[in-house]
């Protein structure tokens, strides 16, 4: 299960949760491995059992958009692993240094699960803005230029399929034993990048 506390809604500019409601991922990792104990929100609950859950989190290679610096987000990125999480899935990035830059500084803070990267192909010039500013991720350069220089939709897409793929090959060939696609709902350029690297 993969604890995430959630997006605030298009209304709101700060994530509120409902009424008895989770503030926080870390929240959330609490009350599953208190299940995995036994343990219930529901006192009352009649033949309530452990459960098994494995329990993945969100990791910030740039950073969450609502930490004041990455040491902060770093603390409470140790405090859900410390709560019982079990791995790290990160936010999409696009340049790789920034994934391992990542993971060295989450070793050297003591948290040593297994982290997985998060990736995604671009697929339309118009993402050159949303996932910045929707996402607060950099986009290198060189990606920016390639986008630009593409004539129709479909070199756009061609461009995002080559540089994912380029990224994951570049994961695998360093060691990370999983990846993860960000697909939005669309597979096919994530069908693509696959057949490209395994």
């Amino acid at each position: 299960m993969v604890a995430l506390r959630g997006d605030a809604v298009k209304s709101e500019t700060y994530f509120k949760p409902e009424p008895k409601g989770n503030a926080y991922a870390l929240d959330l990792v609490h009350q599953i491995t208190d299940m995995n104990n036994g343990i219930y929100l529901d006192e009352d609950l009649q033949n309530s059992a452990e459960t098994d859950f494995c329990i993945g989190v969100a990791g910030y290679p740039e950073k969450h958009m609502e930490a004041p610096n990455m040491e902060s987000d770093l603390h409470f990125l140790k405090k859900k692993i410390e709560a019982g999480a079990d791995y790290i899935v990160t936010q999409m990035f696009f340049d790789n240094d920034k994934f391992f830059a990542f993971v060295k500084n989450c070793r050297a803070a003591g948290i040593d699960v297994p982290i997985i990267p998060g990736l995604k192909p671009l697929a339309t010039k118009q993402q050159l803005n949303l996932i910045p500013h929707r996402f607060h991720v950099d986009l290198p350069e060189a990606l920016i230029k390639e986008v630009l220089k593409a004539k129709t939709p479909d070199a756009v897409r061609q461009v995002g399929i080559e540089w994912c793929a380029a990224q994951s090959q570049e994961l695998v060939k360093n060691g990370v034993p999983f990846l993860h696609y960000y697909s939005m709902g669309k597979s096919d350029n994530i069908h693509k990048v696959a057949s490209e690297v395994f």
